[in-house]
């Protein structure tokens, strides 16, 4: 259903993010930049498909407030349809801080989701019911425990739902519950929150992948940063494909939220698990290498033309 949507369910936040000009210091005062943005996990992945190309709609919840306004506009001009959206008067809209080194890698991340708990199962089922044209689900950890149980245990049925840990604290909240999930894309780090274990090694790594492929996930997608990634499905699919040297890394915050919707559009645009798994590389890539969590050079064309590098480096 080439043609279909794409919902997410799950956060929208203002983002604010700092880097710093050198090394940081510890409980020192640092120079660095700093700006505002909408994000949210699920949110940030929306847009990037938004700027793909492809239709997408958000089910989430903000607060009555200037927050709240600056998510929707901001979200709406990229491109997301955020009409099922709800407005939540005297709460607050969820926020997001991030610190990053003087290389723009992470140092430290802290959020306030509060709100979702605002997002109840009878209101995900209303807001769903809107749309008769919806090809597959994104969604996060950051709902509410007895939402995601809900939503993780089958809620939707058939419908193929792609989920992002977000951080291992949050992925420690899909343990046991991934039998209902089309893909899990996960960390290293967050992998090791899923199944509960410290992964030690590259043969770690694909045995605890194997464990959650035997408890129903579909397939799985390992994020290894500067590595490239692992992916594995209950088709007999196993790969790994390494990422060609970024020229300058300019920001890695987000990059995650773009392999993933690198990932999502693949399947939405009915590519093979390998065809997949390489455009949520070159999402990658078109990310680290701009400032943003999501890029504004992210676009169909974008995509293509970082595909091409990925199998000049392959060839």
């Amino acid at each position: 259903m080439e043609n279909g949507r794409i919902v997410g369910i799950g956060g929208a936040n203002v983002d604010f993010h700092a880097q710093s000009r050198a090394p940081l210091i510890l409980r020192d005062s640092n120079p660095g930049f700093a700006r505002i943005t909408a994000g949210g996990v699920t949110r940030n992945i929306l847009e990037n498909l938004a700027r793909m190309g492809d239709r997408v709609s958000l089910i989430s919840a903000v607060g009555d407030d200037l927050f709240g306004s600056f998510i929707l506009s901001e979200s709406r001009e990229a491109g997301i349809d955020m009409d099922a959206v709800l407005r939540c008067p005297g709460h607050s809209s969820s926020c997001y801080a991030a610190i990053m080194d003087e290389r723009g890698d992470m140092f430290l991340g802290m959020s306030d989701m509060r709100i979702l708990e605002q997002l109840t199962d009878e209101i995900i089922l209303e807001r769903m019911s809107r749309f008769n044209d919806v090809d597959c689900v994104v969604t996060d950890p950051n709902l509410p425990e007895s939402t995601l149980d809900w939503l993780l245990g089958g809620a939707l049925g058939d419908m193929p739902l792609f989920v992002d840990p977000v951080s291992t604290t949050y992925a420690r909240k899909l343990r046991g519950r991934v039998g209902h999930l089309y893909c899990l894309k996960p960390n290293l780090l967050e992998l090791g929150a899923v199944v509960g274990r410290e992964i030690g090694g590259k043969t770690d790594m694909e045995r605890a992948v194997e464990e959650l492929l035997s408890q129903g996930c579909h397939s799985v997608a390992v994020s290894l940063g500067r590595d490239g990634c692992y992916y594995a499905d209950r088709d007999g699919v196993r790969l790994y494909r390494s990422l060609p040297p970024v020229e300058f890394m300019v920001d890695a915050t987000g990059a995650g939220d773009a392999f993933m919707a690198g990932m999502v559009h693949g399947y939405h645009r009915r590519r093979d698990a390998e065809g997949c798994l390489e455009l949520g590389l070159a999402a990658g890539r078109i990310c680290v290498s701009s400032e943003g969590t999501v890029s504004r050079n992210m676009s169909d064309k974008a995509l293509k033309e970082q595909w091409e590098v990925l199998h000049e480096s392959i060839s």
